[in-house]
């Protein structure tokens, strides 16, 4: 018959998963209804062949399994479906195949979009189920499905059976369990089949149960309350659905229980054995026994790498409560874990962006807690402040059993190093929470290895490279309708969508509506209508941008009932919203001093059973979260708060200005009670980690009262000895424009500012700024006070350190000259400030190249503090090191080598192998073993110097590029050419980044650069830098200074040897008599001009210039 085949309405009939686990593959069936009644064929020819073709559009790859196409029949339907074999891609997401059936000529007659997403984990509900094997593929066969709009046609037969084929179903948040379960069984023989429980409203339970044997095997059901409240099904509803369904094929069905309590009667029919409170031997040895496999001999197990039994804790673990109440996100918790296991080797970094109220925390907690048994190290830190961040990001190192150290900079850098060598652990997990500005906590990313997740209103993350982004919306309607009724029994399916509605689907609004709902009488249907009725000016508040009125108007509806019922509680609210949302100090407001607290909420603290009772009652109507501490020998108390930013923001507007000036006033007073005083007590560095969040909100920058000025410098002055210049440099810089404007130049705490000021000016490298800050100050306090006035000695401390930085050497000994008879005459020699001055002027006095008054210097200072301090103090190791690297100086090797191994032992057995007071004295150390001749010992140190530097401070540190530059030297004479250049270039440029071009060491760099050119043949180009070097370093420190006449000697050298000999002598001997006055006749660089002079005179030049610390 020539008659159009699309005549004959046909109706596709197609078996394909809507949802397919990424990177699986699965069974398509494509088969045809045509007319029901034989007399309804139209057509004289009984068959009708069809072509039929799947197109999985890059998201699938399809490829048929026997000849693709369907016979349609007159009298009997077909002769069977066509079949295909579709494989997911990797990467999750929503994807389509697209059907196409053609007719006998190959014409297209019907296409038909298939969607279907892509996942991490299989759902059920979607009607398809693993074959273990199917020509050679693992695939999965799904129950049929009309396309939409079409008749539901035939059901495909069950699967083979199959004994050691175990389909294991559970509840999302039970995936530690499902994958533990897994991996065991398959340890045991079986091939096993992950199946998340996810049943969709309305869908008959008893249906989706016999779904679970279309498995060509057993079902194993992992129940806890999550699996069986699911879907909003009731005891009844199992009663009836495990009856009927188990009963009847009770070979099929094995369960265990994972519940902290008593499981329904129910599903007893199932006989479920439980797996809770034990240890894993004997967990293992009830879930073989309950499938038969008891005697099954297991394959051995890599404990490195399988998952954990999921009662056992990971080694490190620090994350919030989990939420037992999360509901829904099972697509985006998926997409996380995808881009996890398929992210790049080295390691893989997620951000979930989505604005504020999102639940992109929640996602997160809920994320580490599913996946917990997956890894070894679990971290959480909330990023939202920097100090707080580099704080509980240094807080790992203990944990993780690395060295201490006192400098929080070095603990960071320890803790980076470990987790990207996966050095102890290398399943880890690191979670930065709120971390909207990028800048402020990019540095605490590993390099490599692991896993970090992040949560950020910014899309900052995704655009820097290397950092996936999944975006975090509201709840779809069905997870809002799920959330609204298990958190309110009472309201109906349609109530709970009215709600979700009002409530546009945000998670947090939802959280707080139904938390009102639960514990008032109020019907659900007048409380919706006050949320769509209420406006800004009935709330009496301040909107948030960009957030629907119902935030407003419900937590304005909460706040009144609040302060209806626990007017006490609500005062404790509005007091929370003047401090830092992320770490509100309950127990510093609990043990606030007398009149630090309004009456009423001193009569509440004095209460602990009312506190208590008021933070619960918070906890429950507020969007505010509580962390308690049980111990074992008293009762328990909540630890910490933690407000949801956005609320934070609400509460805040709605105070009025006079109610914000006197809750600023409470929270500074009780901030000021917290504060130790002492911030050079290591003790005590807690108490400021925990105090510095507080300080903006609460107003302390702005705030008249001394105490809390002395409050904020304390905080200053605990970065500073922390070594956190960064963070200190920010906050010098926000109370500097707050102070100016109240405060005079010349005010005790102004100067104590601006001191501080110049000082981390002076450690984030910025020199320049420093010096015109510390230099306004002392031309200011010199016309105002006599000159040995404290604050202006002071003043001139800190410039001469600034200037000391900038290679103005001359002024920076005059300077610590000066100051340094003032407080020997003031204070006396043993006072620490005396010492401290007397060993800036000893350094000013190695920097000027006087080394042998240098030595004096520290030699006079190691006697005094150790006579003060003891051998072992901190103080006294320095002076030790000083001393010893003044030796070195002078020439006087084997002498500083001696004092300098012991010196270097004492550091590392009292400061530990990671200070960088350790560092400095193995560095010196190193250079005394090569001065010395012990070259392979040297270099084994040096090399493992540079790696310690470079981890732990920095490419661009000062120590980092000396010790780097120390080490170029050394391969230039033993031997490697190319590694030094690379090493001396780095250095060359690291040094014009931070002194500039005209800083003597840049310059002496330089002149390094010059030796390598001319060692590997450039004799041009290493001339012009040698010369270059010469005429620089003499601008620099004058032609009398150590270092310039290394470079001269350098420089007499490559005259020699270009062919002006005159030229070189006469410089040779120059530089000679000019040595001999500057180091005397046995130094070594005496020795090396005398040597050049006579048998020495063809040797090529090879002086080096040696940076020192500054």
């Amino acid at each position: 018959m020539s008659g159009d085949p699309a005549a004959l309405m046909i109706e596709p009939l197609v078996g394909w998963p809507r949802k397919a686990q990424a990177g699986q593959s699965y069974l398509v069936t494509v088969d045809l209804n045509g007319p029901a009644a034989p007399e309804d064929w139209p057509y004289e020819e009984e068959e009708f062949d069809f072509g039929v073709s799947l197109d999985g559009s890059r998201r699938f790859v399809c490829e048929a399994l026997n000849e693709p196409s369907v016979v349609l029949h007159r009298f009997g339907g077909t002769y069977g479906p066509a079949r295909f074999v579709i494989k997911a891609s990797r990467a999750p997401g929503p994807g389509t195949i697209w059907l196409t059936i053609s007719n006998r000529w190959g014409v297209p007659v019907r296409t038909v979009e298939l969607p279907s997403e892509i996942v991490a984990d299989a759902v059920v509900g979607q009607g398809h189920v693993v074959v273990p094997a199917l020509n050679g593929r693992t695939a999965t066969l799904p129950a049929e499905h009309t396309v939409p709009g079409q008749r539901t046609g035939r059901r495909p037969a069950s699967g083979v059976w199959s004994p050691h084929h175990i389909t294991i179903s559970y509840a999302g948040t039970d995936r530690a369990w499902a994958v533990w379960t897994a991996r065991q069984l398959e340890r045991h023989g079986c091939q096993t089949f992950l199946l998340r429980w996810d049943p969709p409203p309305g869908v008959p339970l008893a249906r989706l149960l016999s779904d679970l044997l279309g498995a060509p095997g057993r079902v194993l059901l992992l129940l806890d309350e999550e699996y069986l409240r699911l879907g909003q099904r009731t005891e009844p509803e199992w009663n009836e659905a495990l009856g009927a369904v188990v009963r009847a094929d009770p070979d099929r069905f094995a369960a265990v229980d994972l519940s902290a309590r008593t499981l329904p009667p129910s599903t007893a029919v199932l006989g479920p054995v439980s797996l809770r409170e034990l240890d894993p031997a004997e967990a293992l040895r009830r879930l073989l026994t309950t499938l038969d496999l008891q005697d099954a001999r297991p394959e051995p197990e890599d404990e490195s790498v399988a998952p954990r039994f999921p009662d056992a804790p990971p080694a490190v673990w620090n994350v919030p409560r989990r939420n037992f109440r999360f509901t829904g996100r099972d697509t985006v918790l998926e997409e996380l874990r995808a881009l996890f296991e398929n992210g790049p080797p080295a390691g893989a970094r997620v951000a979930l962006r989505g604005i504020s109220g999102v639940g992109k925390s929640q996602i997160a907690i809920e994320y580490a807690h599913r996946f917990a048994n997956e890894y070894d190290v679990v971290w959480w830190i909330s990023a939202s402040f920097r100090a707080t961040a580099r704080q509980q990001f240094a807080d790992l190192a203990e944990p993780l059993g690395l060295a201490d150290s006192s400098a929080l900079p070095e603990r960071v850098r320890a803790v980076r190093e470990a987790l990207r060598t996966g050095r102890p652990h290398r399943r880890w997990l690191l979670v930065l929470d709120s971390a909207d500005d990028l800048e402020q906590v990019y540095d605490l990313l590993p390099e490599a290895g692991g896993h970090v997740a992040v949560t950020t209103l910014t899309q900052g993350w995704a655009a820097s490279g290397g950092v996936a982004e999944v975006q975090v919306e509201r709840f779809t309607r069905a997870e809002s309708i799920s959330y609204a009724r298990r958190h309110v029994e009472r309201l109906t399916e349609d109530e709970a969508d009215q709600l979700a509605d009002a409530v546009e689907d945000f998670p947090l609004l939802l959280a707080q509506t139904t938390a009102w709902l639960d514990a008032n009488r109020m019907s659900a249907a007048e409380y919706i209508g006050l949320l769509r009725r209420a406006d800004a000016d009935e709330i009496g508040i301040q909107t948030l941008p960009d957030y629907p009125i119902g935030f407003q108007t419900s937590w304005a509806l909460t706040l009144d009932s609040l302060e209806q019922d626990s007017p006490e509680a609500t005062e404790l609210l509005r007091l929370f919203a003047m401090f830092s949302p992320g770490s509100i100090p309950v127990r510093q407001l609990q043990r606030a001093r007398p009149g630090d607290l309004p009456t009423l909420l001193a009569e509440l603290a004095a209460d602990p059973a009312h506190w208590l009772g008021a933070l619960r009652r918070l906890s429950e109507s507020t969007a505010v979260r509580m962390d308690y501490v049980q111990p074992s020998d008293s009762v328990g108390y909540v630890d910490s708060v933690e407000m949801h930013r956005l609320y934070h923001r609400f509460l805040r507007r709605t105070l009025t200005p006079g109610e914000r000036d006197e809750l600023s006033a409470v929270a500074c007073r009780v901030l000021v009670s917290a504060d130790p005083r002492s911030p050079s007590e290591v003790a005590n560095w807690p108490v400021y980690a925990e105090l510095l969040p507080h300080l903006h909100p609460s107003g302390a920058l702005e705030s008249s009262e001394a105490a809390v000025r002395d409050l904020v410098l304390n905080c200053i002055e605990y970065l500073r000895l922390r070594d956190e210049e960064s963070t200190g440099l920010t906050l010098c810089e926000q109370v500097l424009a707050r102070w100016r404007i109240r405060l005079a130049p010349t005010h005790p705490s102004m100067l104590v500012l601006v001191h501080q000021h110049a000082n981390m000016l002076r450690r984030c490298g910025r020199y320049r700024e420093a010096e015109a800050v510390g230099r306004a100050v002392v031309e200011q306090l010199a016309e105002e006070r006599p000159s040995d006035d404290l604050d202006l000695l002071r003043a001139e401390a800190g410039l001469g350190g600034s200037l000391m930085a900038l290679g103005l050497f001359k002024e920076a000994h005059q300077l610590f000259d000066d100051v340094w008879r003032a407080y020997d005459v003031l204070d006396g020699p043993e006072a620490p400030r005396t010492q401290a001055c007397l060993n800036n002027l000893g350094v000013a006095l190695g920097l000027l190249g006087r080394y042998q008054e240098a030595a004096d210097v520290h030699a006079q200072l190691l006697v005094l503090r150790r006579q003060s301090f003891g051998s072992d103090h901190q103080s006294t190791l320095l002076s030790g090191l000083t001393y010893a690297r003044s030796l070195r100086l002078l020439g006087r090797h084997q002498d500083a080598t001696a004092l300098q191994g012991v010196n270097s032992l004492l550091h590392r057995q009292t400061m530990g192998d990671h200070h960088p007071q350790t560092l400095a004295a193995l560095h010196n150390q190193a250079l005394c073993l090569r001065r010395s001749g012990d070259i392979p010992a040297a270099a084994d140190l040096l090399r493992s110097l540079v790696e310690r530097c470079r981890n732990l401070q920095g490419v661009r540190h000062p120590m980092t590029l000396m010790v780097q530059a120390d080490h170029a030297s050394f391969l230039r004479s033993y031997g490697d050419l190319t590694e030094s250049a690379e090493l001396t270039d780095a250095v060359a440029d690291g040094y014009r980044h931070l002194l500039g071009d005209d800083h003597p060491y840049t310059v002496g760099v330089l002149g390094n650069r010059g030796l390598l050119l001319w060692l590997g043949g450039d004799r041009a180009a290493g001339a012009r830098l040698i010369e270059q070097a010469l005429r620089g370093m003499t601008n620099a420190v004058g032609a009398d200074h150590p270092w310039t006449l290394g470079c001269a000697l350098n420089a007499a050298a490559v005259r020699r040897l270009s062919g002006r000999p005159d030229e070189a002598a006469e410089l040779r001997r120059e530089t000679l008599l000019r040595a001999r006055d500057a180091v005397g006749r046995d130094h070594p660089l005496v020795r090396a001009c005398e040597d050049a002079s006579g048998t020495g005179a063809e040797e090529p030049p090879g002086w080096d210039f040696e940076p020192q610390p500054i």
